[in-house]
């Protein structure tokens, strides 16, 4: 009897979570909430469109410097494709992230997805329907100028779209998104842009092409570093998680300030560019940000005004080589 009950005393073993651990630090699922028609505004990310036009504005004046006519047709059907492009790939995130559960924690806006506000399904629909849009589009602009190689990287663009968050391994997930950023939306929309209108890539598109790319880079660096915490969390490894706040602070402050450099080097050519140095002013005041912000939410003011500084940088280079 004694040796029974010393049995019966014994605790129970501890018993280990099984599964993902990642899943054990989600919060319990939220109740679904049909999304209102700011729901589906916000989602697109409105905020992030100024990144879409930096390029299309700088490789529009670099165009004229080949030809003095001003292709605006071809330069709006740009910007249209930019435009499809941007918020394609912003709901695209919004599906991806939402079903993987990289959203269930969110600093920022709220997501469609993750916060169960519309069905996955609908969301994907909508992200493939801007793609489809975009696809239109740059088909048009394939017709109308002859230059038919360009049906190859227009699918490159949608393709790596879809695979910043989408599929098995997605590139955003593996600090590679700062890369794609860099060749899509500085290199390929800006020399896309010049390339359509005039057939020619002077120097001029290309210092600006590396200008707009290193903006659109600062901004995601700026969504990663605000997001760093909960992305670690739900292994997510960006470029920020892979090198910590300090580096991604560094990393910023070069990305904003290279582009002004460029127009600086510029400016004996284009004295026009040395107003650029106006829009240095919001730089200067997000790099402030990035480097004393105490709560992530000061961010996302970082990242707005990151992405308004580069329409301005690309307004002013518009300007000085149309001049």
């Amino acid at each position: 009897m004694a040796a029974q009950s010393r049995k019966r005393s014994r605790p129970a073993p501890k018993r280990r979570p099984g599964g993902n651990p990642q899943k054990a630090h989600r919060p319990a699922p939220r109740a679904a909430t049909r999304a209102t028609a700011r729901d589906w505004i916000g989602a697109a990310r409105l905020r992030t469109l100024p990144l879409a036009i930096t390029p299309v504005l700088i490789g529009t004046g670099a165009a004229t410097l080949v030809d003095d006519r001003f292709h605006w047709v071809i330069a709006l059907a740009c910007l249209a494709v930019a435009f499809a492009l941007q918020i394609g790939v912003n709901y695209a995130n919004d599906y991806s992230d939402g079903i993987r559960g990289t959203d269930d924690v969110r600093v920022g806006p709220g997501r469609l997805t993750g916060g169960r506000k519309a069905k996955p399904r609908t969301v994907l629909i909508v992200a493939l329907a801007f793609f489809a849009l975009a696809a239109v589009i740059g088909l048009a602009l394939v017709i109308r100028t002859g230059q038919w190689w360009l049906i190859v990287v227009g699918a490159a663009c949608i393709v790596a779209a879809w695979f910043y968050t989408g599929g098995k391994r997605p590139y955003g997930y593996n600090a590679l998104g700062e890369v794609f950023v860099f060749v899509f939306f500085g290199l390929v929309a800006t020399l896309g842009t010049t390339w359509l209108q005039v057939q020619a890539l002077p120097q001029e598109a290309w210092f600006g092409a590396v200008a707009a790319g290193l903006l659109a880079c600062a901004v995601l660096l700026a969504n990663n570093l605000r997001d760093i915490d909960q992305d670690r969390l739900a292994g997510k490894r960006t470029l920020s998680v892979l090198i910590g706040r300090r580096a991604t602070q560094v990393l910023f402050t070069v990305f904003v300030l290279v582009p002004f450099g460029i127009a600086v080097f510029l400016a004996p050519v284009y004295p026009i560019a040395w107003l650029t140095l106006i829009a240095l002013l919001g730089a200067l005041s997000a790099i402030l940000i990035v480097w004393t912000y105490r709560a992530p939410r000061e961010l996302i003011v970082a990242l707005q005004v990151t992405s308004f500084t580069s329409v301005a940088y690309g307004a002013v280079l518009f300007w000085a080589f149309l001049a």
